[in-house]
C-alpha cells in the first residue's frame, strides 16, 4: 500500500507528458493539412507527415521501454555513427543543398537531417561522460576540456553546413548540462563568452545571416524583402485575432507566407485557430517541461538526471526558439516547432526525447527488489 502514491505519481507524470504531445501532434497534422489546401494535391504534406508520425510513434514507444543502462552503453557507437553522418552531409555528392545550406541526406525519396540525430547523440554521450567522471568534474580537464570536446564534436560539423540555430541550441543545452552536473561556473563562463563572440564574428562575416539580423532590427523598413516572412507572420497573428478565421480559410496559406507548413507554421495556427490555440500550444509545452522538471528530483544517478533534463530542454528550448522567431522576438532562423512543423527526422527526434522522458518517469518510480544473499 505504501507504494501506491508513487505508482500513481508515475502514471500522472506520464499522462502530463503523453497528452500534450498527442495534442500538439494533432494540431500539427490539422495545420499542415490546412497549409496545403490550395496546392494541386492538397493532402500531399499531411499524408507524408502522417507516415512520419507513425514512424516517430514507434521510435518513441521503443525509447519508452528500452533499458536506460543499454542506452548508456550505446552512447559511444551512436556518437561515432552520428559524427560520420554529419561529415557525410558536407560532401557535395552526398549532402543535398537547399537555400545555401547542406543539411540533408537523401535515401531514395526520403530526406533526413543528421543534425536531428546529433541532438539525441549529444545528450546521451554527454550524460554518460558526466556520470562516469562525476567525482572528477572539479578539475579543469575533466570538468571543462573533455565536455567541450564532446560538444564541439557535434557542433563544428553542424555549423559548417551551415546551421547556426541548431549549433546554438546544442551548445546551449550542452553547457547547461555541464553546469547542472556541478562543473564550476568560473570554468564555464569564459568558453561561453568566447563561443558567443566567435558566433557573432561568424554571423558578421556571413552576408545572409548578417542581412537577417539587419532585417530583424528594421522589420518595417525591410518588410518587402529581408523581413517579408516575419511581416507576413505578424499579419497572420493579427488577422487571426482571438478565435481565428477558421481552418483552411487563412490568407497566409495562399503562398503569401513562404513554406508556411515548416518553420512558420505557428503563424498559420495563430491565423486560422486564433490566440486561444497559440496560447494553448504554449501551455502544452509548459506542461511537458514542468512535468519533466518535477520528476528530476527522483533521478537515481547523474546519467539519468542529465538524460531527462537534456531531453526536456531540447524539446522546450527548440519550441521557445521557434515561437520567438515567428513572433519577431528573435532574428529569422530556420528551426522547427516540435511536433507541429512539417518534417520527418525532427519529429522522430522529438518523439525519441518524449520516450526518454516517459522511460525515466516509469523506471524512477519502480520499486527496487533486493535479493538477500546466502549467509
Amino acid at each position: 500500500m505504501g507504494e501506491m502514491p508513487e505508482n500513481n505519481h508515475s502514471r500522472g507524470t506520464c499522462f502530463f507528458i503523453i497528452f500534450p504531445v498527442i495534442a500538439l501532434t494533432a494540431i500539427g497534422l490539422l495545420t499542415i493539412m490546412s497549409a496545403g489546401a490550395n496546392r494541386p494535391d492538397p493532402y500531399v504534406f499531411v499524408r507524408k507527415q502522417a507516415l512520419w508520425t507513425c514512424i516517430a510513434f514507434a521510435v518513441g514507444l521503443f525509447a519508452s521501454f528500452i533499458n536506460l543502462k543499454l542506452i548508456k552503453k550505446l552512447s559511444i557507437p551512436l556518437a561515432v555513427a552520428t559524427v560520420l553522418l554529419l561529415l557525410l552531409v558536407l560532401i557535395p555528392q552526398i549532402g543535398r543543398e537547399v537555400n545555401g545550406s547542406r543539411r540533408w541526406i537523401e535515401i531514395g525519396s526520403i530526406a533526413v537531417q543528421p543534425s536531428d540525430l546529433a541532438k539525441f547523440s549529444l545528450i546521451i554521450l554527454l550524460s554518460a561522460y558526466l556520470h562516469e567522471n562525476q567525482r572528477r568534474l572539479a578539475s579543469f580537464s575533466r570538468g571543462l576540456l573533455m565536455p567541450l570536446f564532446i560538444i564541439g564534436m557535434f557542433c563544428i560539423p553542424i555549423i559548417l553546413e551551415p546551421d547556426y540555430g541548431t549549433t546554438a541550441l546544442c551548445a546551449s543545452i550542452g553547457f547547461i548540462l555541464i553546469f547542472l552536473a556541478g562543473v564550476k561556473l568560473r570554468y564555464i563562463l569564459f568558453p561561453v563568452l568566447l563561443g558567443a563572440a566567435g558566433f557573432c564574428i561568424m554571423v558578421y562575416h556571413n552576408p545572409v545571416r548578417l542581412q537577417r539580423i539587419m532585417s530583424f532590427l528594421d522589420v518595417e523598413g525591410t518588410k518587402a524583402d529581408g523581413s517579408y516572412q516575419l511581416n507576413q507572420a505578424l499579419l497572420a497573428f493579427g488577422s487571426g485575432g482571438i478565435k481565428g478565421v477558421g481552418i483552411a480559410r487563412g490568407r497566409q496559406q495562399l503562398s503569401f507566407l513562404p513554406e508556411a507548413h515548416t518553420d512558420f507554421i505557428f503563424a498559420i495556427a495563430g491565423e486560422e485557430l486564433g490566440m486561444f490555440c497559440t496560447m494553448g500550444i504554449v501551455a502544452l509545452f509548459a506542461i511537458i517541461f514542468i512535468s519533466a522538471i518535477l520528476n528530476l528530483r527522483k533521478a537515481p544517478n547523474l546519467f539519468e538526471f542529465s538524460l531527462c533534463a537534456g531531453a526536456a530542454m531540447m524539446i522546450i528550448m527548440q519550441a521557445l526558439f521557434n515561437m520567438c522567431v515567428v513572433t519577431g522576438l528573435l532574428p529569422t532562423k530556420g528551426i522547427s516547432l516540435p511536433f507541429i512543423s512539417y518534417g520527418g527526422s525532427n519529429l522522430v527526434a522529438m518523439f525519441a526525447f518524449t520516450g526518454l522522458l516517459i522511460n525515466c518517469a516509469r523506471t524512477w518510480n519502480r520499486p527496487t527488489i533486493i535479493k538477500a544473499g546466502k549467509l
